[in-house]
């Protein structure tokens, strides 16, 4: 299966040297130059425009910020669907909100084009690593054909139900590693804030009901004061509002989203939107007048 890759973002690229590692035919379409150099030093060949990527492969996967995004890169102008041969497959691995993936399923199988989405969790580093986890919406032999190239990039790939199901999987997601975050953040600035060395808590409270994924990779990051980006908050931002907006048509409320989406609007007025989730410890901080750190070498 040839694949067309569109978006080489800092999810995107990683992803792409993936498949081009476990041997697939790849073609990518960016408008960073650097990346598409990058790629085509590694092994990928570029197109200058979505419908001409389309027009050359059998599988096209987006990798984009938001729906408007995607929306235009495949049904705009001189976008997929203007390309794509009836039979082609769309693998829309965004995080995007549940209805514009219907909307643009609807307008791809028009024209005899199937979707998937599937977006991913795991962030860059398990981009890098290709270990992310797919949640995939759509036809059960569409997911089929299309599991040994989510392989290539993924430790985990699970059907959750039709186009659409992979969105609002992606939602609950984010949900749940928002308010992990948030919890953990509170919690060491709480240590800190008693005297007790955040780095014992978190040694002593990992292995425990508490602990998680989401504090074994967030909880070093705030202790070592690392957030460059791995998942910046104005993305996780944009994943809520998502979120929300889904929570207010399917009656779902979501009150501690809501609040987690306020502390991090606050983070990103004061100009951390680009700043790594983990920052979201940088609220609580200033609230509680302190600052992790690391206890001194012995």
């Amino acid at each position: 299966m040839k694949i067309g890759f569109i978006g080489l973002g800092i999810m995107g690229k990683p992803m792409c040297r993936n498949l081009l590692k476990a041997g697939h035919q790849l073609v990518v379409c960016s408008r960073t130059k650097s990346s598409l150099d990058e790629l085509i030093a590694a092994g990928a060949t570029a197109a200058s425009t979505p419908r001409e990527l389309a027009a050359e492969v059998d599988l096209v996967i987006t990798m984009l910020p938001n729906s408007p995004e995607v929306k235009e890169v495949i049904l705009g102008p001189n976008g997929v669907l203007e390309g794509a041969r009836p039979g082609s497959i769309v693998a829309d691995m965004s995080s995007i909100a549940p209805l514009a993936s219907q909307q643009i399923a609807a307008s791809l199988v028009e024209k005899g084009i199937e979707m998937l989405d599937a977006p991913v969790s795991g962030g860059q580093p398990k981009a890098i690593e290709g270990t992310l986890s797919v949640m995939v919406g759509g036809k059960q032999e569409i997911f089929d054909r299309c599991v040994p190239v989510f392989q290539a990039m993924a430790a985990s790939v699970v059907r959750v139900g039709d186009v659409g199901a992979g969105n609002v999987t992606k939602l609950a997601n984010q949900v749940v590693v928002a308010l992990n975050i948030a919890a953990l953040s509170e919690a060491m600035v709480l240590a800190a804030k008693a005297g007790v060395e955040p780095e014992l808590v978190y040694q002593a409270i990992r292995g425990g009901l508490a602990g998680s994924t989401v504090m074994d990779a967030k909880a070093p990051l705030m202790l070592d004061r690392k957030f460059d980006p791995g998942f910046r908050i104005s993305l996780h931002i944009k994943d809520l509002a998502n979120a929300l907006d889904t929570s207010h048509d399917v009656g779902a409320p979501l009150p501690l989203t809501a609040a987690v989406m306020e502390i991090m609007q606050g983070l990103k007025v004061d100009g951390l939107g680009d700043s790594d989730h983990s920052a979201l410890i940088r609220y609580f901080e200033k609230q509680a007048k302190i600052e992790l750190k690391r206890p001194p070498a012995r």
